[in-house]
């Protein structure tokens, strides 16, 4: 019996040892060399797995950087210029830097705006209920409110306002993944270029309906007559399917748009308080006080 035993032992123990000098040979064969400078970027990287990059990790990311011959169009939107600049310095590559990009809301249709026609009952899910129905107001373009933005921002940048109904964006949190850009059916949150003290000058609609029919859903609506176009001494506006919009490259922040609007679209973010009106009105009231005091001379010479 003990024979028996030991004879097995022994047999089960060189199959193992067989088995195991097979697997060897076979994992030196397929064996997948790996690059050790993607652990490297990897580290480098801010963790933050959010895609935004255009992979779906920061891994994968740190894969396509090091394999690529040129990164000047890979771009880590979360670490911005400063992570990319470690990374070219770890590849000995070389990486220009990028202007911030910063989440925009292109909708202002709160409820003092857009009358509600209609209310939804069911999933609180914008992406649900754009699939169901054209949402709660005349307007079909605008925002659905149900805040799966809110959902899918990794880095509290974003919030509903309980007033307008509307998402919000916190400018100092957001990274420009563009997470809730994707997240958004109606297409109105836009990724736009960062300027010096975060002022912006943006068309605050996407209604392509025509004039009376967008000013008839939303009373702040982009009604498309041109007159920004017109206006603008830069080339920056265009207009397509009787929507407005600002090339934010090409806008230089004049703000002759804004107040050549006659809704309200075009909205002028974090600039100073307007002066030029009140010098206007004021210059425009001497004018009318001398051609009144001109009128009075002119009659008491003819009394005369």
């Amino acid at each position: 019996m003990s024979t028996t035993i030991l004879f097995t032992i022994i047999s089960l123990s060189a199959i193992g040892a067989g088995a195991a000098i097979i697997l060897y040979f076979v994992a030196q064969k397929f064996k997948v060399y790996e690059d050790p400078r993607i652990d490297q970027v990897e580290e480098a990287l801010p963790a933050a797995n959010c895609g935004g990059c255009g992979y779906p990790g920061c891994r994968g990311f740190a894969e396509a950087l090091v394999k690529a011959d040129d990164i000047s169009d890979l771009y880590c939107p979360v670490g911005g210029n400063e992570t990319m600049a470690t990374v070219a310095k770890i590849l000995g590559k070389e990486v220009e830097a990028k202007e911030p990009l910063v989440a925009v809301v292109r909708c202002s249709g709160s409820p003092e705006h857009r009358k509600q026609v209609n209310e939804y009952d069911g999933a609180s899910s914008c992406a649900i209920s754009s699939a169901l129905y054209a949402g709660e107001t005349n307007c079909q373009y605008g925002c659905l409110g149900l805040g799966d933005c809110v959902d899918v921002c990794d880095f509290d940048a974003i919030y509903m306002d309980e007033e307008t109904g509307l998402p919000v964006v916190i400018d100092d949190n957001c990274t420009a993944c563009g997470a809730c850009v994707k997240a958004c059916p109606n297409d109105i949150i836009e990724l736009r270029k960062k300027n010096k003290k975060d002022r912006k000058i943006y068309v605050s609609c996407v209604n392509q309906d025509k004039g009376g029919i967008a000013r008839k859903a939303c009373k702040v609506a982009c009604i498309g007559c041109g007159k920004c176009v017109k206006i603008c001494p830069f080339d920056a506006i265009t207009m397509e399917n009787f929507l407005a919009y600002i090339d934010p490259n090409k806008c230089k922040l004049c703000r002759k748009c804004v107040t050549e609007c006659p809704t309200g679209a075009i909205l002028e973010i974090n600039f100073p308080p307007r002066k030029v009106k009140e010098e206007k009105k004021d210059a425009s009231k001497e004018k009318k006080t001398e051609v009144s005091d001109k009128k009075e001379n002119d009659s008491s010479t003819q009394n005369k």
